[in-house]
């Protein structure tokens, strides 16, 4: 078989590839040029993969399936939101590619059919002394798991019922336990959410990933807080789960966000 020569395509400009000659492997999950020397596929050109261990990553940090709230004051620091699209797509794959293609908490494939897909999450820890949120792991999920980590935003798009069965299937957990432990995540949620906290992002940034820094910590409240009240007028739930995209102009609020710790109580008690 000929070599193929790929390419890094992120999603959302999959159809201008398309447009310019791209092709799709299946078996690979991967764009690729037809022959060499196409000049309109230039800006999809591969760079080189990053290796299957990023510096300092802790591949055993948060094994298995559990609710991982991520802090309010720490929205808008996702790496998807701080990475160029193309180093989005270079840590997607490598991330499917290192799992087998598989789930990392329940095993399970891509499924297309039952619209399952296979999604990167990030594994935090948070120094409460040093007001300090770092990046320890990258994690491959499945849109099932991945939709109980999120538990909250979860809730607030109408999908409790299916994550807390899904908790159940996967950690052979009571549903009494699954809603103890939904309740310590949400517990442990509020009191990360009163701090703001400074992104360290290193094993990134010493891959080689470049990383654009997010808002200041205490502007991620006022635009969390405004961007929600905007989608729960609207109907229209982010499409980054929990991350919605940043507002052209959002007045600073230093202090907690009273409407989404709202939204958030208001769907405990659903």
């Amino acid at each position: 078989m000929v070599e193929r020569i790929w390419l890094d395509v992120p999603y959302a400009q999959k159809d201008a590839a398309k447009a310019a000659g791209a092709r799709w492997d299946p078996a690979a999950k991967r764009w690729y040029a037809p022959r060499e020397g196409m000049a309109a596929l230039a800006p999809w050109a591969a760079a080189t993969d990053v290796p299957d261990l990023l510096p300092d990553e802790d591949r055993t940090l948060g094994s298995g399936l559990f609710v991982d709230l991520v802090p309010s004051s720490c929205w808008f620091t996702n790496v998807r939101s701080c990475v160029a699209q193309r180093d989005w797509e270079r840590l997607r794959r490598m991330i499917t590619r290192r799992a087998g293609m598989r789930c990392e908490a329940c095993g399970a494939e891509e499924d297309r059919r039952a619209k399952r897909w296979l999604e990167a999450h990030e594994r935090w820890t948070y120094d409460e002394t040093r007001r300090v949120q770092t990046l320890r792991r990258l994690i491959c999920l499945c849109t099932d798991c991945h939709t109980v980590t999120h538990f909250g935003y979860a809730q607030l798009r109408g999908l409790e019922a299916q994550a807390l069965a899904h908790l159940v299937h996967v950690t052979g957990m009571s549903p009494g336990q699954a809603r103890q432990h939904v309740d310590a995540a949400f517990t442990l949620w509020e009191q990360r959410s009163s701090l703001n906290w400074s992104l360290d992002l290193s094993i990134l940034t010493e891959a080689g990933i470049t990383v654009t820094p997010p808002p200041d910590a205490p502007d991620r409240r006022g635009i969390a807080a405004a961007t929600l009240a905007s989608e729960a007028a609207a109907g229209t739930p982010s499409a980054t789960r929990g991350m919605p995209s940043v507002p052209p102009s959002v007045p600073r609020q230093d202090a907690p966000s009273a409407f989404v710790r709202s939204l958030f109580r208001g769907a405990r008690r659903v």
